[in-house]
């Protein structure tokens, strides 16, 4: 009778392991994605790309310095637009539309961006366009916000070396 019931636990033990070893944790399987789960055994169609998160139109709401020009204040919130667009090319690569003049940026698969310094034609609100470097760096987040830091370097004629910086917060 003791071996029945050791053999009867044994199988259901057997049956019980069998079964819940078969339970498929879903989730995104796809590292490149923002919702990679390591624990995930089975797609389920819930991977979000940050590429694709970060294009299309966003909001701005910009906090840049003020700049002092020959005793004029200058505040370059006022200078920027309400909204910027975001195209793209491959999976990393992004155009940044602000006001018609692009800035390109690369983004990772966390949706950290960087953009290098380049080169920009602007006008700071002087009424006269100024070559302008321009860097910084932000980030894209599953909530469809986001944030940029760049930094406005500039020279202006007599006044000499300029630079500005913008903590900028981005909104779908």
């Amino acid at each position: 009778m003791k071996s029945k019931t050791n053999l009867l636990l044994l199988s259901l033990s057997v049956l019980s392991i069998t079964f819940s070893s078969c339970k498929k944790e879903p989730g995104c399987m796809d590292p490149d994605a923002m919702t990679y789960n390591l624990e995930a055994q089975k797609e389920d169609g819930s991977c979000v790309y940050s590429h694709s998160l970060a294009l299309g139109i966003w909001n701005m709401n910009p906090d840049c310095e003020e700049l002092n020009v020959l005793g004029q204040t200058i505040a370059l919130d006022e200078q920027l637009p309400e909204s910027i667009e975001i195209l793209g090319e491959g999976t990393t690569t992004l155009f940044i539309d602000i006001d018609g003049t692009v800035v390109t940026g690369e983004i990772d698969v966390a949706g950290n961006i960087t953009v290098e310094k380049q080169t920009i034609s602007i006008d700071p609100g002087l009424g006269v366009p100024l070559d302008v470097d321009i860097e910084g760096d932000g980030a894209v987040y599953l909530d469809s916000t986001g944030v940029m830091d760049l930094t406005y370097s500039f020279e202006i004629p007599i006044v000499g070396s300029q630079s500005v910086d913008c903590a900028i917060i981005l909104s779908k």
